[in-house]
């Protein structure tokens, strides 16, 4: 008897399909789910997600590298790949049967799935986190989205203006990553040693990310060894490229830096540190959240680069200096980023106190208007709306 109760509760169950594309996409998704969570007990979960989604029991249909490609070149080159990653994903969201499918960033893959998914049954409720950047490139995409989303959840308030000319339901949320949230205090004396200030490095979270920039990096901190004798070097990595990383640093001999996965350490790690040396991103607003001076950096294939040339609209790379209309944090692009260039940007700007000054008064006067304070609690209720 209780069998049958069990079978036909879980029948009526409510259910939610999170729908991600790489580790930041992620990330975010669980700072809403997790807050869905405390609210809601009686939904079933099933995703494409990584460590974060897993870390909260959602389980995933595969691994997330399975669909993280890098540059226009490398999507053209396993076009048929991931169009039978799209066709898969969108076959077994329809077998689930969710309520709504909530899909987070990464719209290249995320947004093809789920115009396929409302193609195929209307019923299922799309809710889509992080706009494309159309005010970047592709303005036109918006009359697309309109088809097959009910709602999106926007990160930067000047966004909305896009999605209401064009009618589509639309919540400025703020950032999830730019709330302040209390964290336990970690003991990092085993990490680092000697008294040393911490220095921080976000290579990126994908291999072929980690192949270019990596070696540049290194001969930065070759250079940096030479002047400065009081820091300690931390590459903040992945779980699945933590190891990799580890051996590389053991391989090029660099004795003052380590690698480190641990989100609690990460955070621990980057609020202490002196400065910040980062792949262009989403790690940004983190470090300037955190309120440490940076450089942003970025290199990729001659041809992917002359493609976004043609197509972007803007001057910068990076979200700050794009909402600030000039360069907050210098950007270090192509062929700028380079070992010697990194170092007399970095060189330069530690040892001025004016300009440091300067990058975090204007960084935390810009990333104020991103922030809401409860962004994950906006986008949960919105879910719930739905559900």
């Amino acid at each position: 008897m209780s069998k049958r109760r069990s079978v036909k509760q879980n029948l009526g169950m409510k259910k939610i399909f999170i729908l991600t594309g790489e580790p930041s996409g992620d990330k975010l998704a669980s700072k809403v789910i997790s807050k869905f969570q405390s609210t809601r007990s009686d939904i079933q979960y099933l995703s494409v997600g990584g460590e974060y989604l897993k870390g909260l029991g959602i389980k995933s249909l595969y691994d997330l590298k399975e669909i993280t490609y890098l540059g226009f070149t490398k999507v053209f080159l396993n076009l048929f790949k991931i169009k039978r990653k799209i066709n898969e994903t969108v076959n077994e969201i329809l077998k689930f049967k969710p309520d709504i499918l909530f899909s987070v960033d990464s719209p290249d893959f995320t947004l093809r799935v789920a115009k396929e998914v409302k193609k195929k049954d209307p019923n299922i409720k799309t809710i889509h986190f992080v706009a494309p950047q159309v005010w970047v490139w592709r303005e036109h995409r918006v009359k697309q989205l309109k088809i097959f989303l009910d709602h999106i959840l926007l990160l930067f308030p000047f966004e909305k203006k896009y999605f209401d000319k064009e009618q589509i339901k639309s919540t400025f949320v703020g950032h999830p990553l730019l709330e302040d949230v209390e964290k336990s205090k970690v003991d990092i004396s085993q990490i680092i040693k000697d008294n040393k200030k911490i220095f921080s490095i976000f290579p990126g979270s994908r291999i072929s990310e980690l192949y270019t920039l990596t070696p540049i990096l290194f001969e930065f901190v070759k250079k940096m060894n030479k002047k400065y004798k009081d820091l300690f070097f931390v590459f903040h990595s992945t779980q699945e490229h933590v190891q990799l990383l580890q051996k590389e640093l053991l391989d090029e001999g660099l004795k003052n830096c380590g690698a480190i996965a641990d989100e609690k350490i990460k955070s621990h790690i980057l609020k202490s540190s002196v400065f910040a040396v980062a792949k262009s991103g989403t790690i940004s607003l983190e470090i300037c959240n955190s309120k440490i001076p940076s450089i942003i950096i970025y290199k990729m294939g001659a041809i992917n680069f002359f493609i976004v040339k043609m197509l972007v609209k803007v001057k910068f790379a990076n979200i700050i200096n794009i909402a600030a209309g000039e360069e907050v944090i210098p950007e270090l692009l192509q062929s700028k980023c380079n070992a010697q260039d990194i170092y007399n940007s970095v060189d330069k700007l530690m040892n001025d106190k004016t300009a440091l000054e300067n990058q975090l008064n204007k960084t935390q006067s810009i990333i104020s208007n991103f922030k809401t304070d409860k962004s994950s609690e906006i986008a949960s209720s919105i879910l719930k709306d739905y559900i």
